[in-house]
């Protein structure tokens, strides 16, 4: 059967300050804990995970395998520019309950395709009897999963998928070309849902749909009947906040403001949405929430 998942890319609250909001990270992952979706993605780049030390890690895994895993799946983005930094984020992880893993290639210095094999060697070890994806983002950390190198990875004992970010629908069917039939592959692009699965995808990791997630169910559930009608209806729904909110997690924190789930600031240099873009977050909000 054809898969439609959707996995929500979830922000993480930050006082004005720059503090962790511990509490408004438990209102954000009791407000998609209700979204119907098939899983949570937490600490990964919607997370603002480069900023987050290994102390806030903890605390907030502890957190999301809380308030998240009697609703969906949980996975853990434990990805660092060293397996050994990793495989410390596996064995936090695991502490609370944790068994679904993903890991970003290491990052910043330029990595060979054995040396990214050995990191997601030393990971895999880390992940015992878990589950472990690929998180595949050239844009954000410099080094590219080449298919070949992918078919290497697929052959890990934990490895079961991949994510896929800022890379084109031609690169997903490439993967899905030489992988194993069961091996997972997941689009990062918000709206591609349908046409990511149309080249052989399961789904969508989507940090939009942490905060709207009635547009993306509508897609999921249209995709599943294969009423052309209904995919074009929501389509446009999802491409409309998409387009307003995107993969900008200042304006996320604004819908949650505006939800009342929690009033949040982001940590990183991210630029505060404008009274305009504020006001954009508001009405596509209130149209699809």
């Amino acid at each position: 059967m054809t898969r439609y998942d959707i996995l929500t890319a979830i922000p993480t609250a930050f006082g004005r300050d720059g503090s962790l909001d511990l509490d408004g990270s438990r209102s954000i992952f009791r407000f998609v804990a209700q979204s119907g979706n098939e899983g949570a993605f937490v600490l990964g780049t919607t997370g603002e995970f480069p900023s987050v030390n290994a102390e806030e890690f903890a605390a907030l895994v502890e957190a999301a395998m809380a308030e998240l895993a009697e609703a969906m799946r949980v996975i853990v983005h434990v990805g660092q520019p060293s397996a050994y930094e990793a495989v410390q984020r596996v064995k936090l992880a695991q502490q609370f309950g944790a068994t679904e893993f993903a890991a970003l290639t290491p990052y910043y210095l330029p990595a060979t395709d054995d040396s990214i094999f050995e990191y997601f060697q030393a990971v895999s070890d880390a992940v015992a009897d878990g589950r472990l994806y690929v998180y595949v983002y050239p844009a954000r950390s410099g080094n590219h999963v080449t298919p070949d190198l992918l078919v290497r990875l697929s052959a890990l004992p934990n490895v079961v998928g991949a994510k896929v970010s800022e890379l084109p629908l031609e690169a997903i069917a490439e993967y899905r070309a030489v992988v194993p039939a069961d091996f997972e592959l997941y689009t990062g692009a918000d709206r591609d849902l349908i046409a990511a699965v149309e080249v052989g995808a399961q789904g969508v990791v989507s940090g939009v749909s942490s905060v709207t997630p009635k547009p993306f169910r509508a897609l999921a559930d249209a995709g599943r009947s294969g009423d052309a009608a209904a995919i074009d209806s929501a389509q446009k729904a999802v491409d409309e906040v998409v387009a307003l909110i995107g993969g900008d997690m200042a304006r996320m924190k604004e819908a949650y403001r505006v939800l009342g789930v929690t009033d949040a600031a982001c940590r990183m240099a991210i630029a505060e949405p404008s009274d305009e873009a504020r006001a954009d977050v508001a009405r596509v909000v209130a149209a699809h929430r």
